[in-house]
């Protein structure tokens, strides 16, 4: 017998609902955290200080505000977020400071404070349902991480194909496509990577019900 690539159970539905990463990316599949994507991650660098500055802020904030929730009334949890991650975002742009240089964070321009009130940051506060602390955790990590895979890959590619470089480091002379460091180019190149993931995610779901039927004889 071949060996099986995924447990075809209804274990595997579960973890692709949980999952952040690839099979339910924020940004790929719900288009969240655009605005810094499109617009300030012009270079791997770049996408690398948005990485720094989200994962803790969406973290914190999602884990204070889980617990600030269960201590005052829950239909005030949109300004509880809000408040949260305002505060939050003092420590990490202390924290940025430390790791990177005025004129490096400079490059960000207003996308860095604006990641305070961004979707990828807020979104949780939309649902009715209180959230537990380790629940906000997990999902707050991964959910970041998601994040920082899907702006570290676009800003990589933005920045090879519209200046011809990688991380500042030039590798040729002529840039293959400059409109990608624009915003427009930025559309186009997320657009494609987009349909290309979830051409991919699809396509191993698709795979994983036509065997999963197979096994049972459906």
């Amino acid at each position: 017998m071949r060996p099986e690539l995924f447990d075809y159970d209804d274990s595997f539905e579960r973890r692709t609902r949980r999952d952040r990463i690839f099979f339910n990316n924020p940004v790929i599949m719900q288009g969240l955290g655009l605005a810094p994507i499109i617009v300030a991650a012009t270079t791997l660098k770049n996408a690398v200080m948005l990485s720094v500055a989200v994962i803790p802020l969406l973290v914190l904030t999602r884990v204070i505000a889980a617990v600030l929730a269960r201590a005052t009334y829950f239909r005030f949890r949109g300004l509880t977020y809000s408040v949260t991650s305002a505060v939050v975002y003092i420590g990490v742009y202390f924290l940025m400071t430390k790791l990177f240089t005025a004129a490096d964070l400079a490059l960000l321009g207003l996308y860095l404070p604006l990641l305070v009130v961004d979707p990828i940051v807020l979104k949780r506060y939309e649902r009715p349902q209180k959230e537990r602390v380790s629940t906000a955790f997990s999902k707050g990590v991964i959910t970041a991480l998601g994040f920082a895979l899907t702006i570290c890959i676009v800003g990589g590619l933005r920045e090879i194909l519209g200046a011809g470089a990688l991380y500042g480091v030039q590798l040729v002379k002529t840039p293959p496509f400059p409109m990608a460091a624009m915003p427009a180019g930025a559309f186009v190149l997320l657009a494609v990577l987009m349909a290309a993931w979830r051409g991919v995610v699809n396509t191993i779901k698709r795979q994983v019900e036509l065997e999963k039927g197979v096994r049972t004889g459906e």
